[in-house]
């Protein structure tokens, strides 16, 4: 009886029980429910924030690398610059050596170039670590991981990325002196210097200036892309490289021998108007400001257009023609001077420091000629003297929007603080070139390995050292070649 009672007042009681047990369910739900939304909103974050920095990190690699192409591309832009400014029996030579001198330069950056410019640094002077690229990436379990920045970097891409793009700048260093040196060097004595400029030299000046623990970075130094890191090294060594060597054979001072084919030296030149946009805007290494990027292209293209336009309108008022390797030189100083400052300047003071350069590059041109050293494409003019004009600009015009440490040029109010630093650092850089070069090439010269025999004086250094010709048809070899064989 008390069993039956039992299963009766149970079954009255079950829907009573069922809505407490609903009710007891919901409230536990709505007790627990912040924590599993905040849990799922966490991991959903997580994700999305991954994610972000992994497309981060795709678009600036894939930005690094574009503009590294662009810059290696301006190796074909100096070729062709070089090839049309040299005489007819220098081309093939000019050729060659700026062909191989990116080779070479490679593997030097490969095994200690890049460690030295942006290893950890010995007391900020040269990087210790990082040779052959041995910390670029690790291997554990069978899978790699890529190491990002270097020692001395933290560029927001990886190691061999960064690399790249930076052995494509070395390389412009050591072809900026190719030029100055044309027609009577010596191949074996090109591929020895190109080497140690891209294993030694031109990396401790990379580490002085852009590794985070150099001794100019530390001052604030400001050079965003290297018009002292780059052109005023590759300047200064192309003038001792030029003055050892002694001029070409038959050369008349005051009498520039004139280009052998101005279209290929325009070619190279639109070449390396379009190179530069690598060369500058690259030098962000990110995307993530896409403000400044802007402010780089404009300051570039600016400063290349007033150096052309000033060059032309120089020389026409000098000689009453307007003369084009002229305008070509002054795009050519327009944009070497504002490498520097191209992140650090409002676009008006781009323009000036643009029409400066164009002017600039001309008058060096008449005073290297004056104290008769022979420079075939006006290396020296270029990115030497334009090099050191273009970073002494930062101190003059740089905006303390821009700057890194904030302080504006002397011209917009800014004191002396960043003048002095600019024109203390190129002193530095320009003197350790200079000196690093009269060992380099005096060693050379000492060996026989700087100056082509004068053998190819004679009979031009195409046929000597490469038996060809670039016009075969025009200029054939064959009778150059073996006349003396003949005579005998």
């Amino acid at each position: 009886m008390d069993t039956i009672l039992l299963k009766i007042i149970s079954k009255k009681k079950s829907p009573l029980v069922r809505f407490l047990a609903i009710a007891i369910g919901a409230a536990i739900f709505a007790a627990f429910t912040p924590t599993i939304a905040h849990a799922v909103e966490t991991g959903t974050l997580e994700s999305l924030t991954k994610t972000t920095s992994e497309l981060k990190l795709s678009v600036d690699t894939s930005w690094v690398l574009i503009t590294g192409f662009l810059v290696f591309f301006m190796q074909c832009g100096f070729a062709m610059l070089e090839a049309g400014l040299v005489r007819q029996t220098g081309v093939v030579n000019t050729l060659a050596e700026n062909f191989i001198d990116a080779a070479v330069t490679l593997l030097a950056w490969w095994v200690t170039g890049f460690a030295i410019a942006f290893g950890t640094t010995s007391n900020g002077f040269w990087g210790i670590d990082g040779f052959f690229l041995n910390n670029a990436f690790t291997i554990s379990n069978g899978a790699i991981e890529y190491a990002m920045g270097a020692g001395g970097s933290t560029a927001p891409v990886n190691t061999l990325t960064l690399f790249f793009f930076q052995f494509a700048f070395s390389a412009t260093a050591s072809t900026i002196t190719t030029g100055s040196m044309a027609e009577r060097t010596e191949f074996k004595g090109d591929l020895i210097y190109a080497f140690i400029m891209g294993a030694v030299m031109y990396p401790i000046v990379v580490h002085w200036v852009w590794n985070n623990g150099g001794w100019l970075y530390k001052l604030n130094f400001h050079d965003f892309a290297g018009s002292a890191v780059v052109h005023t090294v590759g300047g200064c060594t192309a003038l001792v490289g030029a003055y050892l060597l002694g001029p070409r054979p038959d050369r008349v001072w005051g009498q520039i021998p004139p280009a052998h084919n101005l279209g290929y030296a325009t070619i190279g030149t639109m070449i390396l108007w379009f190179g530069w946009y690598g060369f500058n805007a690259g030098s962000a290494l990110t995307l993530s400001n896409p403000g400044l990027v802007g402010l780089v292209v404009v300051n570039t293209t600016l400063a290349a257009s007033t150096g052309a336009l000033a060059a032309m309108l120089y020389i026409y008022f000098r000689i009453g023609q307007w003369h084009l390797f002229c305008g070509l030189n002054g795009s050519l100083a327009g944009l070497v001077a504002i490498t520097a400052g191209c992140a650090y300047v409002m676009p008006w003071a781009a323009a000036l420091i643009g029409l400066v350069a164009g002017v600039l590059v001309l008058i060096v041109v008449d005073v290297i000629e004056w104290f008769e050293i022979d420079d075939p494409v006006g290396a020296f003019a270029v990115h030497g003297s334009c090099g050191m004009m273009g970073t002494i600009a930062v101190g003059l015009f740089g905006h303390p929007a821009l700057t890194i440490n904030k302080k504006a040029g002397l011209f917009l109010d800014g004191g002396f603080d960043l003048l002095g630093v600019q024109i203390g650092g190129v002193v530095a850089i320009a003197m350790f070139a200079v000196a690093f070069s009269f060992v380099m090439f005096g060693t050379l010269k000492a060996f026989g390995l700087l100056r082509v025999n004068a053998e190819a004086d004679r009979i031009g250094i195409d046929v000597y050292e490469h038996g060809a010709s670039v016009w075969p048809d025009v200029y054939p070899i064959d009778d150059l070649q073996y006349g003396d064989d003949e005579e005998n």
